[in-house]
């Protein structure tokens, strides 16, 4: 069976799955040649772990029924992104609204601010230059076809 096919019919398992609850969404799917199913779900107010496993347990049992995989051969991850991971979806920006980012683009510049706007075709990062009685705001209006990726900064 066509891997489009069996990539498509998971895209359908996992909406039919979030479907109950509007607050979650699909960010990533991947499988690797191994069958290794890697399925990254995110929320406007997070995931829980809880949330991963009752995912995870619906599409395996799903899975095993299709028998797309010879012998069931295949394993199934459900989490959320991570703050490793870089930003997807325009739904991501905007749940991070306000957090410290870093935005790596196309040309290789690197810039490091506070994510202040989200709007259909770019953001506004809010980039602190300068230290005490020195600094100032420097506002960068960034495309997203110019952005390359974005990693939420964790502040200590």
């Amino acid at each position: 069976m066509a891997n489009e096919i069996i990539i498509q019919t998971l895209r359908d398992l996992i909406e039919k799955q979030l479907a109950a609850d509007p607050a979650f969404y699909l960010v990533e799917l991947k499988i690797t040649l191994t069958n290794n199913i890697k399925i990254f779900v995110d929320g406007d107010n997070g995931v829980t772990i809880e949330k991963c496993v009752s995912i995870n347990r619906a599409i395996y049992k799903e899975l095993e029924e299709l028998a797309f995989f010879p012998d069931n051969d295949f394993s199934l991850e459900v989490s959320s992104p991570g703050l490793d991971e870089p930003i997807k979806m325009l739904r991501q920006y905007q749940k991070n609204k306000g957090r410290q980012i870093e935005v790596l683009l196309n040309d290789g510049v690197k810039i490091e601010g506070k994510l202040a706007e989200v709007e259909q075709d770019h953001i506004v990062v809010e980039e602190k230059k300068g230290k005490n009685k020195k600094s100032e705001l420097v506002l960068h209006d960034l495309l997203f076809d110019n952005i390359k990726t974005t990693k939420i900064q964790v502040v200590f």
